[in-house]
């Protein structure tokens, strides 16, 4: 019997792919006592990332949004490698979002809420959480966005 994330996951329609393997010398999460820190995910979707360029040079605000959830979509596979049962999250704790962008774009935080806005729907009220977005020249593959996530697992 599916719990309570996987049903919220079930009903956005949203298919869990196998977590995505680390393409460098780190691990995908890490966890410490009851906190999982979970690696930076990027739009991969079928192993090839779905939007690559920069945020106001080409990528609209909505692609990059569909690209945060993409890459928290990401996250939570990661999450279910290292715990199994999502039911254990107790928490998001906090959100890191990197975005490809030029020095002139000001819109991060309308592209994070991709991901911010799934971690909800996905968690309820336990995805509500702290975050950090900041712009950045690039990303690995040329992807245009990048989260990095810290859960409570009980």
């Amino acid at each position: 019997m599916p719990g309570t994330v996987d049903a919220n996951l079930a009903k956005l329609g949203i298919t869990l792919p196998q977590a995505p393997a680390p393409v460098a010398n780190y691990i995908g999460f890490n966890q410490v006592g009851n906190l999982l820190v979970v690696s930076g995910q990027i739009p991969l979707v079928d192993g090839k990332i779905s939007t690559t360029g920069k945020l106001g040079a080409g990528v609209s605000i909505e692609e990059g949004q569909a690209a945060a959830r993409t890459c928290f979509i990401n996250l939570v596979a990661q999450v279910k490698a290292a715990v199994g049962d999502l039911d254990r999250v107790k928490r998001v704790v906090r959100l890191g979002g990197f975005i490809a962008c030029g020095p002139d774009f000001t819109q991060h935080a309308l592209v994070m809420n991709g991901a911010s806005d799934m971690a909800v729907a996905v968690f309820g009220e336990a995805g509500r959480h702290a975050r950090s977005t900041i712009g950045v020249p690039s990303l690995p593959g040329d992807a245009a966005v990048e989260v990095e996530g810290m859960f409570e697992i009980g």
